[in-house]
């Protein structure tokens, strides 16, 4: 069964085309830095590995730019578009209505565009590719896995807000969480790594969007993102945690509608809004060059995580390892430096050696001393995805 996925982000579009059960990669790809006029298309095959800049305007068009490469005739994977047996994508916001994978009807449709407001950075996105994917590829299985599927056995005192009760009885608003693929797939493979039985673990999926999680014998038991995926650690555009009287006062003294300040705290924040950049590797440049914004955001940006780590490690009553994933956390050994520094009191030790190693592979890099580990685990959501749908239609 060849399984195309779909994983649709903030500010970018992976995508890879795989032979299931036996888990082969036929094709993948990522195109970065969508809405601007130097977007990055990646597209590699068993023979072929390109990079092209574009000039991507939007997620519609990122799409219809990866079908025509595997379409091509001379570097594409497939020669019809009825080879395509399922369509897997990866969708954001699920709400109550979804706690597991999910084959897309028109109902599942309206209920991610009715969640849209909840996640305004992805579920359109999500929703875009679905369509534009039953359009490409008419035949195939059109199959969603939620972000939020994972996150169900948050227990209520933690996902539950201090507000009156039927906001979540009648509501639903409580913690939904997001990443959840990301944070499935890397603590399992970290608990295999370890080899460990009973576990503690924090996971860090640090991106454009970040998330951290706590996850107790394999399962979500707390999580930084919650109502929406806004709240939390600093991410790319968007602020984290704020005192929300800032809101109010953003409206009532400011003259601010509500629908500016929503803009301003998911696309205007964040580290962009810090450092007038919103790609870690730009502001890393510049802080190397002196740029004082944009070295106190990496400092915030570490401390906001070294807060949550606390946390969780007291939630859990102890801590096995922390975990770094996703593009910032696999490649930035100076946020994990920034992390994992003066952490010893939770025995937390990196090896500055081991920290600035590359490659693609799990890698432990703690000191060997140390009673935590610290792991980098390369996060794959396509073949989490790709595992879930073929199980669903089969």
């Amino acid at each position: 069964m060849k399984i195309l996925i779909i994983n649709s982000g903030s500010s970018s579009i992976k995508y890879q085309l795989i032979q299931m059960p036996q888990e082969a990669v036929i094709c993948q790809g990522i195109i970065e830095r969508i809405g601007a006029k130097d977007a990055l298309l990646q597209y590699q095959t068993n023979s072929t590995e390109l990079k092209k800049h574009y000039e991507i305007v939007n997620h519609k068009a990122g799409l219809k730019k990866i079908s025509e490469y595997l379409l091509d005739t001379e570097i594409g994977v497939i020669k019809n578009t009825s080879e395509i047996d399922a369509v897997g994508h990866r969708v954001v916001h699920g709400g109550n209505s979804f706690s597991k994978t999910t084959l897309i009807s028109k109902a599942v449709k309206d209920k991610i565009e009715a969640y849209a407001e909840l996640a305004p950075l992805h579920n359109p996105h999500n929703l875009e590719g679905i369509l534009l994917a039953e359009q490409i590829f008419p035949s195939a299985n059109q199959v969603a896995v939620f972000d939020t599927a994972f996150h169900q056995t948050i227990p209520i005192k933690a996902s539950k807000y201090a507000i009156p009760n039927e906001f979540y009885t009648e509501h639903g608003i409580r913690v939904y969480g997001f990443h959840g693929t990301s944070h499935k797939y890397v603590s399992e493979k970290a608990i295999d790594f370890l080899q460990l039985k009973a576990s503690k673990i924090i996971t860090i999926h640090l991106g454009n969007g970040c998330s951290i999680t706590a996850i107790k014998d394999g399962k979500s038991i707390d999580h930084s993102l919650g109502f929406g995926p806004s709240n939390g650690l600093i991410m790319g555009s968007r602020s984290g945690d704020i005192d929300h009287s800032i809101i109010f006062h953003m409206v009532n003294s400011l003259g601010y509608d509500l629908d500016k300040i929503n803009a301003i705290l998911n696309k205007k924040s964040g580290m962009l809004g810090l450092t007038g950049y919103s790609d870690l590797r730009d502001i890393q440049s510049e802080a190397e060059n002196g740029n004082k914004d944009c070295l106190l955001a990496l400092e915030m940006n570490a401390y906001r995580i070294k807060k949550y780590i606390g946390a969780y490690t007291a939630a859990m009553n102890g801590l096995d390892a922390i975990v770094f994933t996703a593009g910032i956390g696999e490649n930035s050994s100076k946020l994990r430096q920034l992390i994992c520094d003066n952490m010893d009191y939770l025995n937390i030790v990196l090896d500055d050696s081991k920290n600035e190693i590359r490659n693609s592979n799990i890698r432990a890099i703690h000191q060997t001393s140390a009673k935590v580990k610290i792991l980098v685990v390369p996060t794959n959501e396509e073949l989490e995805i790709a595992k879930q749908t073929f199980q669903i239609l089969n």
